[in-house]
């Protein structure tokens, strides 16, 4: 557990900074996409997409540090509306219809989840919600932070 922590600490601790900045900003920082077919805000160009959501300094900084970081394939704002849209990504990745597929498994994982830990307390309204995922594979890492209304998740190559 500590090689783990230690071998990502850039990703581990900006990805719930990340969160927190779009929880604390969440009212000024983004304009939700009206359709999930015609969303202009999914460019590569961290420029381009952050003028077209407007979005805080302070986030455009995180996002920006977390992209820039060499092990990172990836990341991906996303909404949590049925269905989920992509509100901005980052990294080829995450381009076209392999990203719309990345967004939608994303969105079922955290679903899943949160049933479960629903199921485990038994329907309690009060519950546990699912802060923070990370999952590891042969070849990458997914972190994934959910928030009430917005989705982050980075995709990482955990041999870099």
């Amino acid at each position: 557990m500590h090689v783990l922590v230690t071998a990502f600490p850039v990703c581990s601790v900006l990805l719930p900074t990340a969160m927190s900045t779009i929880t604390t900003t969440r009212s000024s920082f983004i304009s939700q996409p009206t359709s999930s077919n015609a969303n202009p805000t999914t460019s590569s160009n961290p420029a381009s997409s952050a003028n077209a959501v407007g979005m805080s300094p302070e986030l455009e900084q995180t996002l920006s540090m977390l992209s820039s970081h060499r092990s990172v394939l990836g990341y991906m704002l996303l909404s949590r509306g049925h269905p989920v849209s992509i509100i901005r990504h980052s990294g080829v990745v995450f381009d076209g219809e392999h990203g719309r597929k990345y967004a939608a498994v994303i969105a079922r994982i955290v679903e899943s989840v949160q049933t479960g830990l629903e199921e485990l307390n038994g329907g309690e309204g009060d519950g546990d919600d699912v802060r923070f995922l990370r999952i590891r594979t042969k070849r990458h890492e997914l972190m994934i932070s959910p928030d009430g209304r917005y989705l982050l998740a980075v995709l990482h190559d955990p041999a870099t």
